[in-house]
């Protein structure tokens, strides 16, 4: 617009009418050309911060799982290969495996800087709290790898909880949500959760209405859409996760919805 309006005026001045046409168009395609500069450079700006956002989080998911790991005051061989277990499980290929189990690595050294690595991600994810949620269900995750969470491993998460801004009822919901798919798989999974393990995986009451219902199944698929959480810096490597997280929360509605009857 402002090439536009400058092409004009010097158009006028140096050729009157004709000129001033001339300067219009001139200064439209001046306008044209800065608009793809600028649309550029903007599309650069975004992809770097994002991928500069998916490093930090894949460096500190696999750093703060070694931390956690140890929170007991050793890593036992069982929890080093209940870590590869959980990386298989999100899918990671082998330079991405090894690259987390050097990570895993450092964080479960005596030196390891755990607040300055909260720090960095704090950061990086300032204002997603979709994406630091996804973060603390991963460690939720490994800390209940073997079943149980012990103490110190919860004590931890709750610090890493406050370090990040995440509220403690929303690290409490996310943890029922996790016994529950633990109780679910362990007894069976292929038959689909037990209607109290769907209420506890949509972190909502027996006596919730049918429109809270569909509202709590609604908000755990937009948090968790793997889309939606690529767009905040999700790490590609990780996006497997996100998939399960959804299927997980649709087989509990659905198992909810076919009990109830409602469409």
């Amino acid at each position: 617009m402002l090439g536009k309006i400058f092409g004009a005026l010097i158009g006028y001045w140096l050729g009157g009418f004709w000129g001033f046409l001339i300067g219009i168009y001139l200064g439209h395609q001046l306008d044209k050309r800065m608009t793809r500069i600028a649309g550029g450079f903007l599309l650069r700006t975004v992809a770097n911060y994002q991928a500069k956002t998916q490093q930090v989080f894949f460096e500190c998911t696999f750093s703060v799982m070694g931390c956690l790991a140890k929170a007991d005051g050793r890593v036992s061989e069982e929890e080093i290969a209940l870590a590869r277990q959980v990386m298989q499980r999100m899918g990671l290929p082998a330079e991405a495996q090894r690259q987390a189990m050097l990570l895993f690595a450092q964080g479960k050294e005596s030196d390891f800087d755990l607040d300055a690595t909260l720090q960095k991600l704090h950061q990086a994810t300032r204002g997603r709290l979709h994406l630091i949620q996804m973060f603390i269900e991963i460690q939720l995750g490994v800390g209940y790898a073997d079943g149980t969470l012990k103490t110190a491993e919860r004590d931890l998460l709750l610090k890493i909880c406050n370090s990040l801004g995440f509220p403690v009822d929303a690290f409490e919901r996310l943890e029922a949500m996790i016994q529950a798919e633990i109780h679910h798989h362990k007894s069976g999974g292929n038959q689909g959760p037990s209607l109290e393990d769907a209420y506890a995986i949509l972190s909502i009451d027996e006596s919730a209405t049918d429109a809270e219902v569909k509202r709590a199944y609604r908000r755990l698929t937009s948090q968790h859409h793997p889309d939606k959480l690529a767009a905040k810096g999700l790490p590609p490597e990780m996006m497997k996760l996100a998939q399960e997280k959804t299927h997980e929360i649709r087989t509990a509605y659905e198992r909810i919805r076919e009990t109830r009857g409602f469409k």
